[in-house]
């Protein structure tokens, strides 16, 4: 991994910079109103990383799955039912890609350890029934969603080590996210722990997972 960042240019180290300084932005943004500045920390903290992916030579699934995930965040940096299914269906289809990366970086899922396995049908399932029942006239999309989900945590522990864990922190912001938006209450003292939570699983995640695939 240091090899990795030892053969950064400028170019690179710029965009590694960009990308570190909207994470940190947004997280003390997280509670303020949507504004343009809010909505360009979060979108550019992943959304350069794409470039840095790019820049690297890394796979262009790769680059186009956090390129999706920087559009998702471009969404869900505002609020409401159409914001949330924008970001919704672009995190679905990044989850798609990533799930078609995984399985044809690595060994294929005939090779993967079936604990891994169940445990990532055993969540997704586990969220799936959770979410879905409480999504009302989201419901249909909510499920395809975690279907997507499962299939990124599936090609997920085909690849192992900083794929993995990455994948898994995902799959976990996920998981919070939706329990915020479906599960608590606007006056919940849970909301103030949340969505920090969930940013910050989610940055990491999306780092190890390039950080794996690159490596």
């Amino acid at each position: 991994m240091s090899g990795l960042f030892a053969t950064l240019d400028t170019i690179g180290a710029g965009l590694l910079t960009i990308s570190g300084l909207g994470f940190v932005l947004y997280l003390f943004m997280l509670h303020q109103h949507t504004s343009l500045v809010r909505t360009i920390a979060k979108t550019v903290a992943v959304g350069a990383i794409a470039g840095l992916a790019l820049d690297l030579g890394g796979p262009m699934l790769l680059v186009i799955a956090l390129a999706l995930s920087a559009v998702g965040d471009a969404f869900l940096a505002h609020e409401g039912d159409s914001a949330f299914l924008g970001g919704l269906g672009s995190f679905l289809v990044a989850h798609i890609v990533y799930a078609v990366l995984f399985v044809s970086s690595g060994p294929g899922l005939a090779a993967a350890p079936p604990p891994g396995l169940l445990a990532v049908m055993v969540f997704a399932v586990g969220m799936g029934i959770v979410m879905v029942r409480n999504a009302g006239a989201l419901a249909l999309p909510v499920a395809a969603y975690v279907l997507a989900i499962a299939g990124m945590g599936l090609g997920g522990v085909t690849l192992g080590g900083l794929a993995l864990i990455g994948a898994v922190l995902f799959m976990a912001s996920d998981a919070i996210l939706g329990s915020e938006k479906f599960l608590m209450s606007e006056t919940s003292s849970l909301r103030r722990l949340a969505s920090p939570a969930v940013w910050v699983l989610y940055y990491a995640g999306q780092m190890l997972i390039t950080l794996g695939l690159l490596a």
